[in-house]
């Protein structure tokens, strides 16, 4: 096989092939000698699938054809036998190996799956015998150095042992000695709690080799045999109560890592002696200055220097293809998990390399050199991935010292043997970023402990907050998910997919108004507690499969259709219609049946035609929406996700920086031009690959049926097909299966009402449409209003501080209120920015008021008590701050005198503020003298040695007076 691989006589000078001949080799070993499709590596960042955080094995995005639940008409629906390369990250989650990376030699966040998959095509025989041919054949890796494994049964579950396994691996050729039963937990493979899963047989190497007898160390955690490829035969599925059942079709599925693959064929020990890690690790020696990478571990690395360079390279790479995946360090979920891992690898940069800032940043060409052929769409994004590790690396930096800074202080503060506060901790930890281990570390430097118990407290907290968020709610309804199990029932009973094309028929009326025709079905299958059932009684919820239906179901980010369905020639029974999903093909209906239902019932179908309407306007806004930024911020913006509800839009996209007010309303302008236009939206389906052909089309990143639906702004769609047409390039056309406007000018109006950065680099924009929009632009205009109306009274600039402190509190409510209330959010930042400054106005009037109050209070009382020592006495004041003021301004103009003021208020409080000539320390103490005076009072004081202040009740204001003379003639 001269172009699959080097062979004999030249074999001894390929013993170390590139890792890129060895992944291409692995791809087109499946694709050209068994007749494989080879398919792209799916992005890190999941599609669909809102229970993981990355793509963290080559099966994910298979997942639709395990459980069945692929649209027959799909792309992937048409696959048999699948090959490629999958990027993955294991980091956060079930499959967590974050912590764990640079300790050992192999342990990595990102890899490279190696996978062939078999969707109902070949099983254990074809799939063992494929897998050794490379091995051996190909590779030529040495048949005495592999073991394999397979399952050796479960009686408990009553599975027998997977003999069929077995006996094709002895057919084979390979030793009964090399090959093992082992049991469930390391031979039976399941995709989760629930769903597809079965035996799988494990392939093992012997890095030592030399004709021993390696079995004994096969799965016991030895370096010296590890397992290399995973052959997962599914043909089971878990059910709910933990029983498993044969899965009607039998799926392959393996894994095989490139980085211990590489390893093997390199004749390595560690992952990260191969030529997938060594140019990093030169490039980190090359700009750190550390001494060289020697491949050390636990006590053998002195410093950590060794973990140090293994972190930062693990690290780098991960970074990399997270964020050309649309992964950007964040604040939640994923973005979370990649910021962690982005300032882990700056600390170990930082601290033990003692690298200076940027060489994070500098390895990323050294990465894209060495994964750029593979995945390139590395090589495309090596500037923005540069840019946002470089921005984050200094945000990490700075937020490091302010931390630390925040340390010091708080332990200046604390009394002796106190334990340091839980709360300032989880502060440092959740709003900084700031690392445990390092507050740890500062911590125990100080001679001081962290109140563990109150930490873990709050994190536990934290932990149920977040729990009760959107992915927990996000639990699946039973009676609309059909299982595997139903789904092939369905199948293997010939009940056809669900005609679903009239969702589409509608029409534009004379006088503009939408009409939306019912749709006469017929039930062909009735599902309930996941099972089909052919009757379903009053009073109980189910799903409802029909042969055709006018009901949009919630897929490409529109809500599913409300409505109703009548018996015919039972006008006067409506079942309600509460959600509609798409599943495998079929549409289900949840529909709470009011009287029995039965298979071939006649029905007739009727949409909820406001919500319908509702959602149509705001999915045909949302392509506008989409043309007009790329319009204002240029053809780079792209589509990241969407969510279109009746109420509102939703739509986040990639940006280089903050949208800034002016490009706010330039995109708005743009929507409300082409809504002005009154523009046809011209819809049809075509074939997928001609669809893909178009310049300028708008596509996300998911599974798209074939044929596909077109929608084209103003230009027919088959101008848009026209061969080198770049109509799409100047108007607005994407792959949509929504349902849309005929015409835009019945959007009427579009608001953007909010705009933010999710994480560096995506925005998120949401926007209302109609008279929704009408109203956010009034409620803006009035806000405007009383904005120019405060603004106006603050001109005149009042000598009263009860009218200014008056004003200062209007300006803080309409801050609350412009924040808070719907409204086009360029004008909200305007008004944001306008009551801004005018807070910082009332501010400082309000101090120069207090200022010249407390002068002219100051020269009366220097008047009274002419060269006095001590001054105690009344003073009317509004506050404690115009009473310190008051203080103050008297001891800078008497330097020798220490002052005590009293202040009764209409409430009944007495304010105290006192401050001690520095010639009477430390003998005098202002905290003293305030707490004696208040404590009389019943009340309460504090500050330090020269000024404190404090409060009381008005009953003790006479004995409080004769208490701070008494204590002052005490200390003088």
């Amino acid at each position: 096989v001269p172009w699959f691989w080097p062979r004999s006589p030249r074999r001894a000078a390929a013993r170390c092939p590139p890792a890129g001949q060895i992944r291409a080799a692995f791809l087109r070993f499946f694709q050209e000698r068994h007749g494989h499709h080879r398919l792209p590596s799916a992005p890190v960042r999941p599609r669909g699938d809102p229970r993981l955080l990355f793509v963290n094995a080559g099966m994910n995005q298979f997942k639709p054809i395990f459980l069945g639940t692929v649209h027959p008409r799909s792309e992937l629906a048409q696959h048999r036998r699948v090959v490629n390369s999958q990027k993955c990250v294991r980091a956060g989650g079930k499959h967590n190996d974050l912590e764990d990376v640079g300790r050992d030699t192999y342990h990595h966040t990102f890899f490279e799956m190696l996978g062939n998959w078999s969707f109902g095509d070949y099983f254990k025989e074809e799939a063992c015998s494929m897998a050794w041919e490379l091995l051996t054949e190909v590779y030529e890796i040495p048949r005495d150095r592999l073991y394999v494994t397979y399952f050796g049964g479960d009686p408990s579950l009553g599975l027998s042992a997977d003999e069929e396994c077995r006996d094709v691996w002895l057919r084979l050729g390979v030793p009964s000695s090399h090959v093992l039963p082992f049991p469930l937990k390391d031979n039976f493979w399941e995709m989760g709690d629930t769903g597809p899963c079965g035996p799988c047989t494990e392939i093992h190497y012997d890095h030592v080799g030399g004709g021993r007898n390696a079995a004994a160390l096969v799965n016991q955690g030895s370096p010296d045999v590890v397992e290399i490829w995973n052959l997962v035969f599914m043909q089971y599925s878990r059910e709910v109560e933990g029983n498993l059942l044969p899965l009607p079709r039998h799926h392959v599925d393996t894994g095989m890592g490139l980085e211990r693959l590489v390893t093997v064929l390199q004749n390595k020990r560690s992952n990260y002696d191969t030529d997938l890690f060594t140019p990093i690790l030169d490039a980190i020696h090359k700009s750190c200055g550390a001494p060289r990478y020697q491949g050390l571990v636990g006590a053998a690395d002195v410093g950590h220097v060794n973990m140090a360079y293994r972190v930062v390279a693990d690290h780098v790479r991960t970074l990399c293809v997270c964020i050309t995946d649309g992964i950007y360090p964040g604040f939640s979920g994923a973005e979370l998990v990649l910021r962690r891992i982005l300032r882990r690898a700056v600390r170990f940069c930082s601290e033990v390399l003692q690298a200076p800032p940027g060489l994070l940043a500098s390895l990323v060409p050294t990465v894209v050199e060495v994964l750029g052929d593979a995945y390139p769409e590395l090589t495309k994004n090596a500037d923005q991935i540069m840019d946002i590790i470089n921005e984050n690396e200094a945000a990490f930096l700075s937020s490091l010292e302010r931390g630390r800074r925040i340390i010091e202080r708080t332990v200046q503060q604390m009394e002796p043997s106190t334990n340091f506060p839980a709360e300032v901790a989880w502060s440092l930890y959740g709003s900084l970023g700031f690392p445990l281990d390092l507050i740890d570390l500062m911590l125990e430097e100080k001679g001081i402990s962290l109140d563990s118990a109150a930490f873990n407290k709050l994190a536990l907290d934290d932990a149920k907050q977040k729990a009760g968020g959107p992915q927990a709610k996000q639990t699946e309804n039973t009676n609309t998910q059909l299982d595997v199990h139903s789904l092939a029932q369905l199948q293997s009973s010939n009940v056809p997919a669900t005609d679903d094309s009239p969702k589409y028929a509608y029409t534009l009326g004379q006088h503009g108004q939408y009409e939306f025709s019912p749709c006469q079905a017929t039930v062909l299958m009735l599902y309930r507690d996941q099972c089909l059932q052919k009757e379903v009684g009053a009073g109980q919820h189910c799903g409802v499969i029909l042969d055709k239906t006018n009901f949009y179901a919630e897929q490409g980010g529109q809500d599913s259709d409300q409505g109703y369905m009548i018996r015919l020639g039972q006008q006067d029974v409506l079942f309600p219609v509460e959600s509609v999903r798409l599943c495998g093909g079929y549409v289900i209906h949840a529909v709470t049946a009011v009287e029995t239902l039965r298979i071939g019932d006649q029905v007739q179908l009727f949409v909820d035609e406001a919500q319908r309407l509702a959602c149509m306007t705001n999915h045909t806004a949302t392509h506008l929406l989409n043309f007009a930024l790329r319009h204002v911020l240029g053809d780079s913006t792209e589509q990241r996700g969407s969510h279109v509800t009746a109420e509102r839009l939703r739509f986040d996209f990639d940006t280089k920086g903050p949208v800034t007010v002016e490009q706010l309303q330039q995109v708005e302008q743009v929507v409300q031009d082409m809504i002005k236009r009154n523009e046809v939206m011209h819809m049809a389906e075509v074939p997928l690959t001609l669809a893909k052909r178009v310049q300028g089309l708008r596509a996300v990143d998911e599974g798209y049926p074939d044929p596909v639906r077109i929608v084209s702004l103003g230009v027919p769609v088959e101008s848009v097909l026209t061969r080198d047409s770049e109509a799409a390039m100047q108007t607005s056309v994407e792959l949509c299966c929504g349902t849309h406007l005929l015409q835009t000018g019945s959007v009427e109006d579009l608001a953007i009402i909010s705009e933010r950065q999710l994480v560096k680099g995506i925005s998120r924009v949401i926007a209302v449409t109609g008279s929704q929009a009408k109203q956010a632009r009034e409620v803006g205009q009035c806000l405007a209003m009383e904005v120019d109306s405060v603004s106006l009274r603050m001109k005149q600039r009042s000598t009263s501080i009860p009218e200014m402190q008056n004003l200062s509190k209007e300006v803080g409510q309409l801050t609350k209120v412009v924040s808070s209330t719907a409204m086009p959010q360029w004008q909200r930042r305007e008004l944001q920015t306008i009551l801004k400054a005018l807070q910082r106005t009332a501010n400082t009037a309000i101090k120069k008021l207090e200022l010249q109050q407390a002068e002219k209070k100051a020269q009366s009382l220097l008047a009274k008590h002419c060269n006095q020592p001590v001054i105690i006495d009344i003073v009317p004041a509004d506050s404690l701050s115009i009473l310190m003021k008051v203080v103050n301004q008297l001891c800078d103009k008497s330097p020798d005198t220490s002052v005590l003021l009293l202040s009764p208020q209409a409430s009944g409080e007495v304010l105290c503020a006192c401050q001690v000539s520095k010639n009477c320390l430390p003998t005098f103490s202002a905290a003293d003298w305030a707490v004696a005076v208040c404590t009389q009072m019943e009340g309460k004081a504090g500050g330090s040695p020269i000024v404190a202040k404090g409060s009381g009740n008005a009953k003790g204001m006479q004995g409080a007076l004769t208490t701070a003379l008494e204590f002052a003639h005490s200390k003088l």
